[in-house]
Protein backbone atom coordinates (compact mmCIF):
# COMPACT_ATOMS: atom_id res chain seq x y z
CA UNK A 1 0.00 0.00 0.00
CA UNK A 2 2.25 2.54 -1.53
CA UNK A 3 -0.48 5.17 -2.76
CA UNK A 4 0.84 8.89 -3.21
CA UNK A 5 -2.23 10.74 -1.63
CA UNK A 6 -3.09 13.89 -3.20
CA UNK A 7 -4.02 16.97 -1.13
CA UNK A 8 -8.05 16.90 -1.91
CA UNK A 9 -7.84 13.21 -1.15
CA UNK A 10 -6.62 14.17 2.64
CA UNK A 11 -9.11 16.92 2.45
CA UNK A 12 -11.84 14.52 1.99
CA UNK A 13 -11.03 11.83 4.42
CA UNK A 14 -10.60 14.46 7.34
CA UNK A 15 -13.99 15.43 6.42
CA UNK A 16 -15.20 12.31 6.55
CA UNK A 17 -13.11 11.71 9.82
CA UNK A 18 -14.87 14.57 11.29
CA UNK A 19 -18.19 13.85 10.25
CA UNK A 20 -17.79 9.92 11.46
CA UNK A 21 -16.91 11.61 14.97
CA UNK A 22 -20.00 13.89 15.22
CA UNK A 23 -21.59 10.69 13.92
CA UNK A 24 -20.61 8.27 17.47
CA UNK A 25 -20.48 10.78 19.77
CA UNK A 26 -24.27 11.36 18.77
CA UNK A 27 -24.96 7.63 19.08
CA UNK A 28 -22.49 7.69 22.30
CA UNK A 29 -22.58 10.80 24.60
CA UNK A 30 -19.25 10.04 26.06
CA UNK A 31 -14.96 10.98 25.60
CA UNK A 32 -13.67 9.40 22.33
CA UNK A 33 -10.01 8.79 21.66
CA UNK A 34 -9.15 9.17 17.78
CA UNK A 35 -5.74 8.00 16.77
CA UNK A 36 -4.07 8.44 13.45
CA UNK A 37 -0.35 8.86 12.48
CA UNK A 38 1.65 11.28 11.89
CA UNK A 39 2.99 10.84 9.00
CA UNK A 40 4.59 13.24 6.64
CA UNK A 41 4.45 13.21 2.90
CA UNK A 42 2.01 11.83 0.44
CA UNK A 43 2.94 8.03 1.37
CA UNK A 44 0.09 7.82 4.23
CA UNK A 45 0.00 4.28 5.03
CA UNK A 46 2.16 1.05 4.15
CA UNK A 47 2.80 -2.39 5.71
CA UNK A 48 5.31 -0.77 8.12
CA UNK A 49 3.26 2.12 9.20
CA UNK A 50 0.30 -0.29 9.42
CA UNK A 51 2.55 -2.51 11.84
CA UNK A 52 3.40 1.05 13.74
CA UNK A 53 -0.16 1.67 13.84
CA UNK A 54 -0.96 -1.91 15.73
CA UNK A 55 1.84 -1.05 18.32
CA UNK A 56 0.07 2.06 19.37
CA UNK A 57 -3.39 0.36 19.34
CA UNK A 58 -2.19 -1.94 21.68
CA UNK A 59 -0.32 0.31 23.95
CA UNK A 60 -3.54 2.21 24.42
CA UNK A 61 -5.76 -0.92 25.08
CA UNK A 62 -2.90 -2.58 27.25
CA UNK A 63 -3.24 0.72 29.16
CA UNK A 64 -7.14 0.59 29.66
CA UNK A 65 -7.34 -2.82 30.38
CA UNK A 66 -5.00 -2.21 32.98
CA UNK A 67 -6.96 0.21 34.78
CA UNK A 68 -10.41 -1.41 34.04
CA UNK A 69 -11.90 1.11 31.97
CA UNK A 70 -14.60 -0.49 29.54
CA UNK A 71 -14.45 0.49 25.88
CA UNK A 72 -18.04 1.36 24.56
CA UNK A 73 -17.29 1.16 21.01
CA UNK A 74 -14.74 0.47 18.68
CA UNK A 75 -14.02 1.00 15.16
CA UNK A 76 -10.99 1.19 12.60
CA UNK A 77 -10.45 2.31 9.02
CA UNK A 78 -7.32 1.18 7.08
CA UNK A 79 -7.19 2.71 3.70
CA UNK A 80 -4.25 4.52 1.75
CA UNK A 81 -5.21 8.25 3.76
CA UNK A 82 -4.22 6.68 6.35
CA UNK A 83 -5.08 4.78 9.75
CA UNK A 84 -7.67 5.53 12.42
CA UNK A 85 -9.35 4.06 15.16
CA UNK A 86 -11.49 5.48 17.64
CA UNK A 87 -12.51 4.45 20.89
CA UNK A 88 -15.86 5.47 22.84
CA UNK A 89 -14.95 4.94 26.74
CA UNK A 90 -17.36 6.10 29.65
CA UNK A 91 -14.46 7.56 31.42
CA UNK A 92 -13.00 10.91 32.89
CA UNK A 93 -11.93 12.99 29.70
CA UNK A 94 -8.71 14.21 31.48
CA UNK A 95 -7.78 10.59 33.31
CA UNK A 96 -8.09 9.40 29.21
CA UNK A 97 -5.90 12.46 28.31
CA UNK A 98 -2.95 11.57 30.73
CA UNK A 99 -3.36 8.17 29.65
CA UNK A 100 -2.74 9.23 25.90
CA UNK A 101 -0.08 11.98 26.16
CA UNK A 102 2.03 9.52 28.80
CA UNK A 103 1.72 6.65 25.26
CA UNK A 104 2.56 9.58 23.05
CA UNK A 105 5.55 11.03 25.62
CA UNK A 106 6.95 7.81 27.28
CA UNK A 107 8.69 6.04 23.76
CA UNK A 108 10.48 7.06 20.56
CA UNK A 109 7.40 5.62 18.45
CA UNK A 110 5.32 7.70 20.65
CA UNK A 111 6.12 10.84 18.40
CA UNK A 112 4.08 9.33 15.77
CA UNK A 113 0.79 8.54 17.52
CA UNK A 114 -1.67 11.36 17.11
CA UNK A 115 -4.27 10.60 20.06
CA UNK A 116 -6.96 13.08 20.48
CA UNK A 117 -9.25 13.31 23.32
CA UNK A 118 -12.69 14.78 22.34
CA UNK A 119 -15.47 15.56 25.35
CA UNK A 120 -18.89 14.50 24.46
CA UNK A 121 -19.82 18.24 23.03
CA UNK A 122 -16.72 17.21 20.65
CA UNK A 123 -14.51 19.56 21.63
CA UNK A 124 -10.74 18.55 21.60
CA UNK A 125 -9.13 18.41 25.21
CA UNK A 126 -5.72 20.14 24.57
CA UNK A 127 -2.05 18.84 26.24
CA UNK A 128 -1.66 21.99 27.81
CA UNK A 129 -4.45 21.79 30.14
CA UNK A 130 -3.39 19.36 32.03
CA UNK A 131 0.02 20.49 31.96
CA UNK A 132 2.05 18.29 29.20
CA UNK A 133 4.44 19.83 26.98
CA UNK A 134 4.29 20.36 23.31
CA UNK A 135 4.94 18.06 20.97
CA UNK A 136 8.18 17.76 19.52
CA UNK A 137 9.83 17.24 15.92
CA UNK A 138 10.85 14.09 14.75
CA UNK A 139 14.21 15.29 13.47
CA UNK A 140 15.71 17.47 15.86
CA UNK A 141 13.52 17.26 19.11
CA UNK A 142 12.51 21.20 19.49
CA UNK A 143 8.97 22.14 18.96
CA UNK A 144 7.09 20.42 16.35
CA UNK A 145 4.94 23.39 15.26
CA UNK A 146 8.03 25.46 15.16
CA UNK A 147 9.54 23.13 12.71
CA UNK A 148 6.06 22.47 10.84
CA UNK A 149 5.40 26.35 10.33
CA UNK A 150 8.94 27.47 8.92
CA UNK A 151 9.02 24.11 7.40
CA UNK A 152 12.75 23.53 9.06
CA UNK A 153 13.32 20.00 7.76
CA UNK A 154 12.40 18.49 4.19
CA UNK A 155 9.77 16.07 3.70
CA UNK A 156 12.78 13.69 2.78
CA UNK A 157 14.38 13.84 6.13
CA UNK A 158 10.93 13.53 7.82
CA UNK A 159 10.12 10.70 6.00
CA UNK A 160 13.60 8.79 7.07
CA UNK A 161 13.32 9.50 10.72
CA UNK A 162 9.84 7.43 9.90
CA UNK A 163 11.10 4.39 9.05
CA UNK A 164 14.13 4.68 11.30
CA UNK A 165 11.89 5.18 14.50
CA UNK A 166 9.41 2.34 13.10
CA UNK A 167 11.82 0.27 12.06
CA UNK A 168 13.75 0.41 15.45
CA UNK A 169 10.28 0.10 18.09
CA UNK A 170 9.14 -2.98 15.69
CA UNK A 171 12.62 -4.80 16.15
CA UNK A 172 12.63 -3.80 19.59
CA UNK A 173 9.12 -5.09 20.45
CA UNK A 174 9.65 -8.13 18.38
CA UNK A 175 13.07 -9.45 20.10
CA UNK A 176 11.26 -8.62 23.53
CA UNK A 177 8.37 -11.29 22.68
CA UNK A 178 10.97 -14.02 21.83
CA UNK A 179 12.91 -13.75 24.06
CA UNK A 180 9.94 -13.44 26.39
CA UNK A 181 8.36 -16.68 25.11
CA UNK A 182 11.49 -17.92 25.10
CA UNK A 183 12.22 -17.63 28.99
CA UNK A 184 8.58 -19.02 29.57
CA UNK A 185 9.27 -22.31 27.33
CA UNK A 186 12.26 -23.08 29.75
CA UNK A 187 10.17 -22.34 33.18
CA UNK A 188 7.23 -24.77 31.43
CA UNK A 189 9.82 -27.27 30.45
CA UNK A 190 11.46 -27.05 33.81
CA UNK A 191 8.36 -26.89 35.85
CA UNK A 192 6.19 -30.24 34.34
CA UNK A 193 6.08 -32.78 36.91
CA UNK A 194 6.83 -35.04 37.26
CA UNK A 195 9.52 -35.97 34.38
CA UNK A 196 11.64 -39.12 34.10
CA UNK A 197 14.91 -38.44 35.44
CA UNK A 198 14.78 -34.86 35.19
CA UNK A 199 14.49 -31.52 37.69
CA UNK A 200 11.36 -30.59 38.01
CA UNK A 201 8.94 -29.29 40.95
CA UNK A 202 9.31 -32.16 42.76
CA UNK A 203 12.63 -33.10 42.97
CA UNK A 204 16.04 -32.98 41.18
CA UNK A 205 15.96 -36.49 39.51
CA UNK A 206 18.95 -37.78 38.65
CA UNK A 207 20.95 -34.15 39.08
CA UNK A 208 22.89 -33.95 42.35
CA UNK A 209 24.04 -30.46 41.40
CA UNK A 210 20.79 -28.59 40.87
CA UNK A 211 17.47 -28.08 41.08
CA UNK A 212 14.59 -26.11 40.39
CA UNK A 213 16.31 -22.79 41.21
CA UNK A 214 19.22 -23.68 39.64
CA UNK A 215 16.68 -23.44 36.83
CA UNK A 216 14.97 -20.46 37.13
CA UNK A 217 18.33 -18.36 37.48
CA UNK A 218 19.69 -19.75 34.44
CA UNK A 219 16.48 -18.77 32.51
CA UNK A 220 16.49 -15.17 33.71
CA UNK A 221 20.07 -14.77 33.04
CA UNK A 222 19.35 -16.02 29.37
CA UNK A 223 16.86 -13.47 28.66
CA UNK A 224 19.15 -10.95 27.42
CA UNK A 225 20.45 -13.23 25.29
CA UNK A 226 17.55 -14.30 23.24
CA UNK A 227 16.30 -10.70 22.74
CA UNK A 228 19.99 -10.12 21.08
CA UNK A 229 19.86 -13.36 18.65
CA UNK A 230 16.12 -11.71 17.59
CA UNK A 231 17.65 -8.59 17.01
CA UNK A 232 20.92 -10.03 14.82
CA UNK A 233 17.91 -12.35 12.99
CA UNK A 234 16.30 -9.29 12.32
CA UNK A 235 19.22 -7.00 11.26
CA UNK A 236 20.80 -9.70 8.86
CA UNK A 237 17.55 -11.45 7.64
CA UNK A 238 18.36 -9.56 4.25
CA UNK A 239 22.00 -11.30 4.42
CA UNK A 240 22.55 -15.19 3.80
CA UNK A 241 20.71 -17.70 6.51
CA UNK A 242 24.53 -18.75 7.42
CA UNK A 243 25.76 -15.18 7.93
CA UNK A 244 23.07 -14.84 10.84
CA UNK A 245 23.80 -18.20 12.78
CA UNK A 246 27.62 -17.59 12.51
CA UNK A 247 26.84 -14.14 14.23
CA UNK A 248 25.04 -15.68 17.21
CA UNK A 249 27.34 -18.42 17.66
CA UNK A 250 29.97 -16.12 19.27
CA UNK A 251 26.55 -14.64 21.02
CA UNK A 252 26.09 -17.48 22.62
CA UNK A 253 29.20 -18.51 24.00
CA UNK A 254 28.74 -15.23 26.19
CA UNK A 255 25.07 -17.01 27.10
CA UNK A 256 27.18 -19.82 28.29
CA UNK A 257 29.43 -17.54 30.35
CA UNK A 258 26.44 -15.96 32.11
CA UNK A 259 24.38 -19.36 32.63
CA UNK A 260 27.85 -20.57 34.86
CA UNK A 261 27.78 -17.57 36.78
CA UNK A 262 24.01 -17.60 37.30
CA UNK A 263 24.54 -20.88 38.51
CA UNK A 264 27.75 -21.37 40.27
CA UNK A 265 28.88 -23.30 37.31
CA UNK A 266 26.09 -25.89 36.51
CA UNK A 267 24.90 -26.40 33.50
CA UNK A 268 21.37 -25.88 33.21
CA UNK A 269 20.79 -24.89 29.40
CA UNK A 270 23.66 -25.54 27.34
CA UNK A 271 21.55 -27.21 24.64
CA UNK A 272 18.82 -25.03 24.99
CA UNK A 273 21.38 -21.87 24.21
CA UNK A 274 21.95 -23.98 21.30
CA UNK A 275 18.69 -24.45 19.91
CA UNK A 276 16.40 -21.62 21.27
CA UNK A 277 19.10 -18.84 20.39
CA UNK A 278 18.58 -20.39 16.62
CA UNK A 279 15.03 -19.98 17.21
CA UNK A 280 14.82 -16.79 18.25
CA UNK A 281 17.44 -15.85 15.61
CA UNK A 282 15.20 -17.28 12.91
CA UNK A 283 12.15 -15.37 13.94
CA UNK A 284 14.13 -11.80 13.84
CA UNK A 285 14.83 -13.19 9.94
CA UNK A 286 11.04 -13.93 9.35
CA UNK A 287 7.86 -11.51 8.82
CA UNK A 288 5.59 -11.65 11.72
CA UNK A 289 3.11 -13.25 10.17
CA UNK A 290 5.29 -16.80 9.62
CA UNK A 291 5.74 -16.69 13.42
CA UNK A 292 2.59 -18.55 13.97
CA UNK A 293 4.28 -21.38 11.51
CA UNK A 294 6.03 -23.74 12.90
CA UNK A 295 7.64 -25.57 9.66
CA UNK A 296 8.05 -21.95 8.14
CA UNK A 297 10.33 -21.52 11.70
CA UNK A 298 12.17 -24.78 11.68
CA UNK A 299 12.56 -24.75 8.26
CA UNK A 300 14.92 -21.20 8.41
CA UNK A 301 16.74 -22.92 11.68
CA UNK A 302 17.29 -25.53 9.08
CA UNK A 303 18.61 -23.10 6.39
CA UNK A 304 20.58 -21.56 9.09
CA UNK A 305 22.30 -24.33 10.09
CA UNK A 306 22.89 -26.01 7.00
CA UNK A 307 26.43 -28.09 6.67
CA UNK A 308 27.05 -27.95 10.73
CA UNK A 309 27.26 -31.51 11.15
CA UNK A 310 30.37 -31.74 8.35
CA UNK A 311 31.49 -28.81 9.71
CA UNK A 312 31.41 -29.45 13.40
CA UNK A 313 33.13 -32.74 13.13
CA UNK A 314 35.35 -32.50 10.51
CA UNK A 315 38.98 -33.42 11.11
CA UNK A 316 37.49 -35.62 13.85
CA UNK A 317 40.02 -38.86 15.14
CA UNK A 318 39.82 -41.00 17.78
CA UNK A 319 42.94 -39.18 19.22
CA UNK A 320 41.20 -35.64 19.27
CA UNK A 321 37.54 -36.31 19.91
CA UNK A 322 37.08 -35.21 23.48
CA UNK A 323 33.14 -35.18 24.19
CA UNK A 324 30.75 -37.93 24.07
CA UNK A 325 29.15 -36.13 20.96
CA UNK A 326 32.34 -36.41 19.27
CA UNK A 327 32.75 -39.93 19.89
CA UNK A 328 29.41 -41.01 19.61
CA UNK A 329 29.68 -39.09 15.73
CA UNK A 330 32.68 -41.17 15.22
CA UNK A 331 31.71 -44.44 16.30
CA UNK A 332 28.20 -44.51 15.46
CA UNK A 333 27.22 -41.53 13.08
CA UNK A 334 25.24 -40.06 15.71
CA UNK A 335 24.87 -36.47 15.02
CA UNK A 336 22.99 -35.26 17.97
CA UNK A 337 21.23 -31.65 17.97
CA UNK A 338 23.31 -30.71 15.59
CA UNK A 339 22.02 -33.38 13.31
CA UNK A 340 18.13 -32.64 14.20
CA UNK A 341 18.78 -28.88 13.60
CA UNK A 342 20.56 -29.11 10.12
CA UNK A 343 17.54 -31.19 9.28
CA UNK A 344 14.78 -29.16 10.71
CA UNK A 345 14.36 -30.72 14.04
CA UNK A 346 11.82 -33.30 12.50
CA UNK A 347 11.38 -34.57 16.07
CA UNK A 348 9.88 -31.56 17.13
CA UNK A 349 8.03 -30.94 14.07
CA UNK A 350 6.39 -34.52 13.20
CA UNK A 351 6.40 -35.98 16.65
CA UNK A 352 6.83 -33.77 20.20
CA UNK A 353 4.94 -30.30 19.40
CA UNK A 354 1.95 -32.33 17.64
CA UNK A 355 1.62 -34.49 20.53
CA UNK A 356 2.09 -31.20 23.13
CA UNK A 357 -1.11 -29.85 20.40
CA UNK A 358 -3.14 -32.50 21.16
CA UNK A 359 -2.86 -33.15 25.28
CA UNK A 360 -3.54 -29.43 25.06
CA UNK A 361 -6.46 -29.63 22.45
CA UNK A 362 -7.81 -32.91 24.73
CA UNK A 363 -7.92 -30.56 27.78
CA UNK A 364 -4.75 -31.90 29.73
CA UNK A 365 -2.65 -30.11 31.68
CA UNK A 366 0.69 -28.74 30.97
CA UNK A 367 1.85 -31.52 32.82
CA UNK A 368 0.36 -34.03 31.06
CA UNK A 369 0.52 -32.74 27.86
CA UNK A 370 3.78 -31.91 28.17
CA UNK A 371 5.45 -35.42 29.66
CA UNK A 372 3.71 -36.81 27.02
CA UNK A 373 5.83 -34.85 24.32
CA UNK A 374 9.06 -35.54 25.93
CA UNK A 375 8.51 -39.25 26.25
CA UNK A 376 7.72 -39.08 22.50
CA UNK A 377 10.65 -37.02 21.46
CA UNK A 378 13.23 -39.48 23.77
CA UNK A 379 11.60 -42.07 20.92
CA UNK A 380 11.99 -39.83 18.20
CA UNK A 381 15.51 -38.22 18.47
CA UNK A 382 18.59 -40.07 20.03
CA UNK A 383 19.37 -38.25 23.41
CA UNK A 384 22.94 -38.20 23.87
CA UNK A 385 22.41 -37.28 27.43
CA UNK A 386 20.99 -40.91 27.66
CA UNK A 387 23.85 -42.21 26.56
CA UNK A 388 26.59 -40.13 28.59
CA UNK A 389 24.93 -41.11 31.68
CA UNK A 390 24.78 -45.19 30.50
CA UNK A 391 25.73 -46.22 27.28
CA UNK A 392 24.57 -46.87 23.71
CA UNK A 393 22.47 -50.19 24.51
CA UNK A 394 21.06 -48.64 27.78
CA UNK A 395 19.14 -46.02 25.61
CA UNK A 396 17.90 -47.90 22.92
CA UNK A 397 16.58 -50.44 25.25
CA UNK A 398 14.90 -47.09 26.88
CA UNK A 399 13.31 -46.08 23.35
CA UNK A 400 11.94 -49.22 23.38
CA UNK A 401 10.35 -49.41 26.67
CA UNK A 402 9.15 -46.19 25.98
CA UNK A 403 7.45 -46.57 22.72
CA UNK A 404 5.33 -50.01 23.58
CA UNK A 405 3.76 -48.09 26.58
CA UNK A 406 2.98 -44.99 24.38
CA UNK A 407 1.51 -47.09 21.92
CA UNK A 408 -1.06 -47.93 24.85
CA UNK A 409 -1.16 -44.49 26.68
CA UNK A 410 0.60 -41.58 24.63
CA UNK A 411 0.02 -39.89 27.92
CA UNK A 412 0.62 -41.84 30.86
CA UNK A 413 -0.66 -41.01 34.41
CA UNK A 414 1.03 -39.79 37.71
CA UNK A 415 1.86 -43.32 39.12
CA UNK A 416 3.58 -44.12 35.84
CA UNK A 417 5.41 -40.94 35.53
CA UNK A 418 6.73 -41.39 38.68
CA UNK A 419 7.31 -45.10 38.30
CA UNK A 420 9.79 -43.93 35.36
CA UNK A 421 11.19 -41.57 37.43
CA UNK A 422 12.14 -43.99 40.16
CA UNK A 423 13.53 -46.61 37.16
CA UNK A 424 15.31 -43.36 35.24
CA UNK A 425 17.27 -42.73 38.82
CA UNK A 426 17.94 -46.20 39.90
CA UNK A 427 19.92 -46.24 36.55
CA UNK A 428 21.22 -42.68 37.00
CA UNK A 429 19.61 -41.62 33.61
CA UNK A 430 18.55 -37.97 32.42
CA UNK A 431 17.14 -37.30 28.79
CA UNK A 432 18.43 -33.70 28.91
CA UNK A 433 18.85 -33.32 25.29
CA UNK A 434 15.22 -34.17 24.90
CA UNK A 435 14.14 -31.88 27.80
CA UNK A 436 15.80 -29.06 25.51
CA UNK A 437 13.50 -30.45 22.49
CA UNK A 438 10.54 -29.93 24.76
CA UNK A 439 11.06 -26.65 25.23
CA UNK A 440 11.35 -26.17 22.08
CA UNK A 441 8.04 -27.26 21.81
CA UNK A 442 6.79 -25.24 24.16
CA UNK A 443 7.97 -22.15 22.25
CA UNK A 444 6.37 -23.10 18.92
CA UNK A 445 3.01 -23.60 20.64
CA UNK A 446 3.37 -20.25 22.53
CA UNK A 447 3.88 -18.94 19.24
CA UNK A 448 1.24 -20.46 17.44
CA UNK A 449 -1.34 -19.62 20.21
CA UNK A 450 -0.29 -16.49 21.51
CA UNK A 451 1.37 -14.21 19.11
Amino acid sequence: MTHQITLPEMLNARERRVLRQRQLLAQYPMPMVCFTMNIAGPVKNSPLIQKGFALGKRYLTEQLDSLHIPCAHYEEINEATGNEACWLIDADPLLIKKITCAIEDNSEIGRLFDMDVLRPDGTKIDRAELGFSPRLCLVCGGPAKECARSRTHTVEQLQARTREILTHALEEEDSILAARLACQALLYEVCTTPKPGLVDREGNGSHKDMDIFTFMNSASALWPYFQACTRIGRQTAGLPPRQTFLQIRSRGQRAEADMLAATKGVNTHKGAIFSLGILCAALGRLPNEQWKQPDAILKECAAMTAGLVNEDFAGLTRENAVTTGQKLYLEHQITGVRGQMEAGLPAVRDVGLPVLKKGFAQGLSPDRAGCGALLALITAAVDTNLIARSDLATQQETVLQLKELLMHNPYPDLPTLRQLDSKFMEKNLSPGGSADLLAVCYLLYFLENEV
